[in-house]
């Protein structure tokens, strides 16, 4: 201990000495409840988390020798009930709570939050492996949505560059806590969407609690996930983080370095693929080549020479080539003088030449039937003439004409023949050639009378 003009100095120990002993004798023993968060387990066994509410968080420990005491398994999320002492760890400066006993008093209201929509999108098939899209072999772009000023991106970058140099990837700079990160990366994956030059997207964040993951578990931002077009990875936290993000994604890396092997895959393993390919490729290439050229050396010796043979042929293909060739010319000229012979003879009988002569017959017809018709026009009217006479010489108005005139009378008012059919005072008609007239019988004379 330094002393200056009566003024204590003292060392960073000390003072953080100083202070651990007085809230050791303050804090003797404490009951406290609150949320577990960020909860870890290294090696030592020894658990380390943070106990939180709405206002603030303690730091706690729980040693592998108290875990033996415990009821419960601790896990984030869950709502506790501690009991034990208040003590400062002096490497770092920081008080935290030795537990000695931990029981539970249900999950937090984050924890029951994330479990409720869990549980909707499961019943919706937002997390079925059939609707997930296969990664692409080789993107030729990825798009990064994260914070830039984040280790993660940096983690993603270094990974990338040391797989496949010079791959192109961008990055959508969005806010990944708070209240408005949620809606930015939902805007964000909608813009890649609309623009559709990308391959793979990729959610890309660090490691935190519960409550500083919470963007990645809000509900309109798994439902923007799941209508992703394009393939979505979820790099969200730790290897033991998970969120709602990561079960929606069409693929889910433990850390975003993971993310980086899993989506760009190694160069140099691809080119080493690729030589392995092409020695395998030229190996059995050579394989097949070397046996039908054993195949072509046994056909030859067993028929020899085939080059002779195949003068042969081509003489006998020119030769027999010839020989087509003359009787595929005098076949069609003896098919080209046929040809004519009928092309003439349908002229002959072609439609114009026998529709002319069919229109001569039927001029000629009808020129024999007016003949014909006009003389048997004369003859009838020489008949009807004679006819008429003969029928005007006996015909009862000739005799009239000659003075004679005809009686009708009696009740059936005929002509009379006989004087015994008439009867005194009886009223007749008399006919004659011109009119007639009425008269009534005075007497009657008989031809024996």
């Amino acid at each position: 201990m330094l002393t200056t003009h009566s003024v204590k100095i003292q060392s960073v120990s000390e003072l953080t000495r100083s202070i651990r002993g007085l809230l050791e004798s303050q804090f003797p023993f404490v009951t406290v409840t609150g949320e577990i968060s960020n909860l870890r387990n290294p090696h030592s066994g020894h658990l380390y988390f943070i106990l939180k509410d709405h206002d603030a968080q303690l730091r706690a420990v729980l040693f592998k020798q108290q875990q033996r005491y415990l009821d419960i398994k601790p896990e984030n999320g869950l709502q506790v009930i501690c009991r034990g002492r208040i003590s400062v760890y002096e490497q770092r400066g920081e008080y935290q709570l030795l537990i000695d006993s931990l029981e539970s008093q249900g999950a937090g209201q984050l924890q029951i939050a994330f479990e409720q929509l869990k549980s909707t999108l499961a019943r919706e098939g937002l997390f079925e492996q059939a609707v997930k899209k296969p990664l692409p072999f080789l993107p030729e772009k990825v798009s990064l949505i994260t914070s830039p000023e984040g280790a993660a991106v940096h983690d993603f970058l270094r990974m990338a560059e040391n797989r496949y140099p010079g791959l192109p990837i961008e990055i959508i700079p969005v806010r990944v806590q708070g209240d408005s990160a949620a809606a930015e990366i939902s805007e964000a994956l909608a813009f890649l969407n609309r623009r559709q030059d990308t391959d793979v997207i990729v959610l890309c964040r660090g490691g935190g609690s519960l409550e500083d993951l919470w963007a990645f578990n809000e509900e309109n931002l798994a439902r923007a996930i799941y209508a992703s077009e394009i393939p979505v990875v979820s790099a969200i936290g730790h290897e033991i983080d998970f969120t709602i993000s990561d079960f929606v994604a069409d693929y889910r890396a433990a850390t975003p370095s993971a993310a980086a092997e899993v989506v760009i895959p190694d160069k140099k393993t691809l080119r080493q693929r690729i030589g392995r390919a092409e020695s395998a490729l030229s190996a059995g290439l050579t394989r097949i080549t070397d046996r039908y050229r054993f195949r072509v050396d046994s056909r030859k010796r067993r028929l020899g020479d085939p080059s002779l043979l195949l003068t042969n042929f081509v003489l006998k293909l020119r030769n027999m080539t010839s020989n087509l060739t003359i009787s595929l010319e005098t076949r069609l000229n003896d098919q080209r003088r046929t040809l004519n012979r009928h092309a003439e003879r349908l002229r002959e009988a072609g439609p114009d030449r026998v529709l002319k002569l069919k229109e001569r017959r039927i001029s000629e017809l009808c020129r024999l039937t007016r003949l014909f018709i006009s003389g048997r026009i004369d003859k009838e009217r020489d008949s009807l003439g004679k006819a008429a006479a003969l029928l005007d010489a006996v015909s009862p108005l000739a005799v009239l004409g000659r003075g004679y005139a005809i009686i009708i009378g009696g009740a059936e008012r005929k002509a009379i023949r006989d004087s015994h059919e008439l009867s005194v005072g009886e009223g007749v008609e008399v006919v004659l050639d011109n009119g007639g007239f009425e008269a009534e019988v005075t007497a009657i004379k008989h031809r024996n009378d």
